[in-house]
This record gives structure tokens, sequence and C-alpha cells, in this order.
């Protein structure tokens, strides 16, 4: 069996095999080596073992699936409790959160429910219920393991915190509030130093943080991260590589103080602002509104001005710092065509980014400047699925299945557009000289026969 591909992006959530004789071009018939029909769910695929473990729902019912690695044969499926149905937005998926594994477990996050824990043979081995969450878009996140730990960032709009269980018992080791920060759906990393304590790296709305991974004290942080982030940090040495982007943070805007807007808005003088008060700067308060009152108070007026003034871009910091390491240790910024949802990827070298319409762009890792950006000519759809490597080729997965492989290098050069005629948000995962592709109704295992 060859290496695993363990959580959301393989190993370390870097999105980068080691794998030759990965194949270049697939198709529904084409290079492969077995179909498997699924039920929906936009989780990406991972890889542990002998197994392949996704998760996915029919009708009102969350699974869990393990799949047998070698032939796509169902071992199992598992149902999940399922207390409440949340809102999501309609390009979420009430399964999209990907598993983890360390080989010996399986463990699942479901927004509807909380997460549990099973032997690969899927038998339970504990449940953790959490929420209701207030995130309008629904959950996204996914949870990866750490030295014992099962590690959660819980990012909303109220209430926000990180969670880490021991990943043997479910027990709590510490759950840390994240008041600074709204909802996201960014992926922890973790940067082990060669001395002090290892730390989990954890993006979220307006600051990228470090926590010490042992206890959960905050160690560090860096602020200017764009609103509502997606994706895993990126880790090469002692440099973090995160993207940010969301709608407005092209043109951040300066916005006035709380004690300037009561005294201008607060018509009532009841200390808070309402809708009807300030109508004449937007029609309702909307999304800005965090706590779903109606009322705007101090808190949710400061989350509005960092909203507004936040500013989309792609961040290098320095870890190992203490405190605000803003001035000090970020190292660049980028600040163009930026992707919505796919995490950036390093590969030999480049930095490479693809965001909606198929534009690339590929940068150099240590100062931030764009080698080249081009559009993928026959590609130029909306991108969910986040860029990934292998044998010297980076695929990247359009929402039409539409799979690019460029050769690796600052120029693009295209070297096969594959089309898969269905719709794919997934990640795909790399192994064992195959690719491992989800789409909305079956997983693909592709490679060179023979």
């Amino acid at each position: 069996m060859g290496g695993d591909w363990p959580q959301f992006r393989g190993p370390a959530g870097s999105g980068v095999s080691s794998d030759r004789g990965v194949p270049t071009e697939v198709g529904p018939e084409k290079n492969v080596i077995w179909k498997t029909a699924l039920p929906p769910g936009h989780s990406s695929p991972v890889l542990a073992g002998p197994n392949i473990f996704l998760t996915a729902y029919e009708s009102n019912t969350l699974l869990t699936i393990a799949l047998d690695r070698a032939t796509g044969k169902i071992r199992w499926k598992q149902p999940a409790p399922r207390p409440r149905v949340e809102y999501m937005q309609e390009v979420n998926s009430p399964a999209s959160p990907s598993p983890v594994s360390d080989g010996k477990n399986i463990y699942v996050f479901f927004g509807d429910f909380g997460i549990i824990c099973y032997s690969i043979d899927g038998e339970e081995r504990w449940k953790f219920p959490l929420g209701p969450f207030n995130n309008p878009n629904g959950h996204g996140t996914s949870p990866i393991l750490a030295d014992d730990l099962l590690v959660l960032v819980c990012d909303q709009d109220t209430d926000a915190y990180l969670l880490a269980l021991d990943k043997t018992s479910g027990r709590v080791r510490y759950k840390i509030p994240r008041p600074e920060v709204t909802r996201g759906y960014a992926v922890p990393g973790v940067y082990r130093p060669a001395r002090g304590p290892a730390e989990l790296i954890v993006p979220g709305s307006y600051y990228i943080t470090g926590y010490n991974l042992a206890t959960g004290e905050k160690l560090w942080w860096a602020r200017g991260m764009a609103w509502q982030v997606k994706g895993v940090p990126l880790m090469d040495g002692d440099i973090v590589y995160m993207n940010g982007w969301d709608v407005g943070g092209d043109s951040p805007a300066e916005t006035i103080p709380f004690e300037e807007a009561l005294a201008k808005y607060d018509a009532n003088k009841d200390g808070l602002i309402s809708g009807s008060e300030i109508r004449s700067v937007f029609l309702n308060l909307g999304e800005y509104e965090l706590n779903r009152d109606g009322l705007m108070d101090a808190r949710e007026w400061n989350f509005y001005r960092a909203r507004t003034g936040s500013a989309n871009n792609m961040m290098a910091v320095r870890a190992g710092g203490r405190g605000d390491v803003t001035d000090t240790h970020v190292l660049w910024r980028y600040r163009k065509s930026l992707p919505y949802v796919p995490s950036p990827l390093l590969y030999q070298n480049v930095l490479y980014l693809v965001k909606d319409g198929g534009v690339v762009t590929t940068l150099n890792p240590k100062t931030g400047e764009a080698h080249q950006v081009a559009r993928l000519p026959k590609s130029m759809e909306h991108y969910w699925a986040s860029p990934v490597a292998a044998d010297g080729k980076v695929y990247m997965l359009s929402e039409g299945c539409k799979l690019t492989v460029l050769k690796a290098g600052a120029k693009l050069e295209i070297l096969a557009t594959n089309d898969l005629d269905d719709v794919c948000f997934a990640t795909p995962a790399i192994a064992d000289s195959r690719i491992y592709l989800r789409t909305r109704s079956a997983l693909y295992c592709f490679g060179k026969k023979g």
C-alpha cells in the first residue's frame, strides 16, 4: 500500500504527494481503475491503510462511508444523529467537512450534530455533540489530528472558539474563545519549531493566530486577513502562507467609531442602532447584525468596521513570534487575482493560486511577486476544490469537473484538460500513483493501467 492522504489536502494539509507515475489524462472511460456510485456530499476523500473515508447525506440522513482502497467496494456505512437541520448556502452541503484518520480510527464532523469517532471497521468509539452554530453559510471546516489531539475550529458570528479533544476518549482538553473573529471555514495547521512548543496555526476573519498546541495558549497573531477565511495554511519551515478573499475586500473603506455612530444614528438614545435608524447607510442590518436580535451593539458595529475595512490578500508570515507580530513578522502581501475558496499550493518553489474564471497566478514564495497570471482557456468556471500536486504536475479541478493538469513551474504550461462531465466540489486525493476524485455522483480512482 502506498502513502496515506489522512486529512483534507493530505499530509499536513499541503496538497502535495511524492508519488510518481500519476496519470495526466483521465476521463469517464480513460484510466479508470474503478468507479463507485455515492450519495452526494462535498467532503474530500481521505486515505488511511486499506481504506478510503468520506461523508455524505441521503435524504435526511448523515453518513460516514468507508470504501476499499484497492477495489472501491463500500465496506461500511454509518448514520450519524441529526438533531437539527441548520440553514446553509446552496453551494454548501450537510457533509462538507472532510474526515481525518490516524489509521486506527476515523473522525468526522457534521455541523448538524458534532464529532464522531469510529474504528476503521465502523464501530463507534465516542461522539461529542456540538452546536447549534451561528454560521449563516453552514459549516465547512474540517478537523485535524495533531499529536494526541483532535482539533476543530468553530468560528461563527457569535461565540467562536477553538476546540481540542483527546483523540482516544473524546474528553475536552481545551476550548479557547475567539471573540475577535466571526464566521470562518479555515482548517488549522501545525508548525513545529526546533525549540519551543508546537504551534497551532489558525487563520480566521481579520487575523492569523498561533496557539500553543498542547495548552491552547494564544502566542501570537498577525492582523490583516480578509473576512470569512477558507482553506488551510501552508507551512514551509517557519513561514506560513495563507490566502483570504471576500466581497468588498478589494476596496476597503474607513467607517466611523461606534460612539460617533450613536451620536449620528441612535434616534431613541437606547445605546443601540436599529435597522430603521440606519436605513440611510444600508437598507437593512442583514449579516452585520450578528446575534440576530435586530439591533447593532458596539461589538457588532466594530465587526462591521473591521469587515468594511478588511483587505483581501495572500500573506506570508513568519511563525514563532509573541504578541502582535503584524509589523515584525509579516514578510509580504499579494492582493491581486485571489481565490475565494481554494487554498494556495506550494510546489517545487512556486506558489499557485486559482480563482473563479480559471484565473491562475504563480508567485515567488520568497518575495510574493507574480511570475505569471493567466487563464485556463477550457476551464473558465467556478473553483471550489483546492489544487493538488504530484509527479511534477499540478492538478486544478473546476465545479464543472474540468481537471486541468499543468506542468510544474513558474510559467503555465497546460498538459491536459480532462472533462468528467459532472459537478465537483471536493478536493482530489493522490496516493498509490492514483488520483481519487469525487464528483456529485461517484468516487473515481484513476491510474495508469498495467
